[in-house]
């Protein structure tokens, strides 16, 4: 475009203003306002422009309708970044009704589908039996969860390294504002407030118009990522506006570069708390999941996890840091067989092998919760110490730590000309042959007896879930 007034030539942007060498008193309102339908404007100079840093006031323009057109739709361009979390029980009389909605989800119990009408009963069941060992745990950290006090902060901390638990600004926002982009920010939790689906609803009352979904769980797994985005294609598939947002979907991020450096730069701070840094056993303590997700359903989660080790060693190696390190999965839960090896029985047999050194780093949480505070502070360290391990440190989640809150800012930034209308797949068909139905509800009424009314089931099952 060319001022009217001065002859410079300008265009339309965010990073800086300058005024019309001719008459650099008037304001920018002037004449935008008229001229595109856009209550204010920030314009750049050109390469041929000239002038100190303030507003254009030019009367007229040249360009065509589309381009002024293309400009109303980019400033009215609302971007919004949805945040997703598991979730945890605010106080201890919400821990049985969260454990409900955890294994509710049929991403976490896999039923065979002749008995997923069961699902429900049997999330009944298992909660309430895990619920007094589960109200103990969170007893002990404070009396519940702090990941949603912890994401909250994520996403309303400073990025410039003050404390996140004290500041009230919007950390991924100051980020990304810093790049220039405009957002809005969303936390939704899988299994408790505040709901995935309560932020959904207030991305669509915002009228967003473009969306990045970021999990904050730096590998995929269809236990963890893979449940959230069900719940959101289910949500989107049944709603005009939402199936036909714009959407970037960061499935996994652990192989970024910002990520690792930010990993081992704790690691690198933690094993100087050591009076041998280079003796420290480096243990990497990572959510197991079972091995049929794996070996039957697909999930990328173990691979994704073992290069994610593998980068985050490499790193910390290009530093001149090559400690021993293990890698072993945690937080396992009935009787099926999950991930190994695990956690417990690793601390056992490095205590017999004579590592006296060990720094505990939970590599698959980027917030502190129980698992962190709870199994891993708690319960393994008292394991690691009876085994025979004399020196025990631990690294913290990320938590605020603010080269990783700006490296999911740049991550969002890349995602943004990605996004697409979310793919939702065709809605799954119900059983529509009536002797199948009543085939699956005679045999799942007897599982279902058995299950819930069956005192010594119920026994094995208090034994493998608590």
């Amino acid at each position: 475009y060319t001022c009217s007034h001065c002859s410079d030539g300008v265009s339309f942007g965010r990073s800086s203003f300058r005024s019309c060498s001719v008459s650099p008193s008037r304001s920018v309102d002037d004449h935008i306002r008229n001229s595109i339908g856009l209550s204010s404007c920030q314009l750049k100079m050109g390469s041929n422009a000239v002038g100190k840093n303030s507003f254009c006031s030019a009367t007229t323009y040249t360009g065509t309708y589309g381009e002024v057109e293309a400009i109303s739709q980019i400033a009215e361009e609302k971007i919004g970044v949805l945040l997703l979390n598991l979730g945890g029980p605010d106080t201890l009389d919400d821990v049985q009704p969260f454990l409900y909605n955890l294994f509710a989800d049929p991403d976490i119990i896999r039923l065979p589908r002749l008995f997923q009408f069961l699902q429900r009963p049997l999330a009944q069941l298992i909660s309430t039996l895990r619920a007094p060992k589960s109200k103990e745990g969170y007893a002990s950290i404070g009396g519940g969860s702090p990941l949603r006090k912890i994401t909250d902060e994520q996403h309303a901390a400073n990025s410039y390294g003050i404390n996140c638990r004290i500041m009230k600004a919007n950390a991924l926002k100051l980020a990304l504002e810093a790049k220039h982009e405009n957002v809005s920010v969303y936390v939704g939790m899988r299994y408790w407030y505040p709901f995935t689906e309560e932020a959904v609803h207030q991305i669509k009352s915002d009228k967003i118009t473009k969306l990045v979904i970021l999990p904050l769980y730096p590998q995929y797994s269809i236990s963890t990522t893979g449940s959230s985005l069900r719940v959101l294609q289910n949500m989107f598939r049944e709603d005009a506006y939402l199936s036909s947002l714009p959407v970037a979907i960061i499935r996994s991020w652990y192989q970024r570069e910002g990520y690792v450096r930010s990993m081992a730069d704790l690691i690198e701070k933690e094993l100087q708390s050591f009076s041998s840094p280079e003796e420290v056993m480096i243990f990497f303590s990572a959510h197991g999941v079972p091995v049929s997700y794996v070996e039957n359903a697909g999930d990328p989660y173990k691979d994704q996890m073992e290069d994610c080790i593998f980068l985050i060693m490499r790193e910390l190696k290009s530093r001149g840091i090559n400690n021993d390190h293990t890698l072993a999965y945690q937080s396992r839960v009935g009787p099926v067989q999950w991930l190994k090896p695990y956690t417990d029985e690793v601390l056992v047999e490095l205590g017999k092998k004579g590592v006296k050194n060990l720094l505990a780093v939970p590599v698959s949480f980027v917030s502190e919760h129980i698992e962190t505070l709870e199994e891993i502070d708690m319960e393994y360290r008292e394991l690691a110490l009876e085994s025979g391990v004399e020196n025990w440190g631990r690294v913290p989640a990320l938590n605020c730590n603010p080269s990783f809150i700006n490296d999911l800012a740049d991550a969002v930034t890349e995602a943004l000309p990605l996004a697409t209308a979310m793919s939702t797949g065709a809605s799954e068909e119900g059983d529509n042959d009536p002797i199948k139905y009543f085939v699956k509800l005679f045999f799942g009424s007897i599982l279902a007896f058995v299950l819930l009314l069956s005192p010594k089931l119920i026994s094995a099952f208090r034994g493998n879930l608590l």
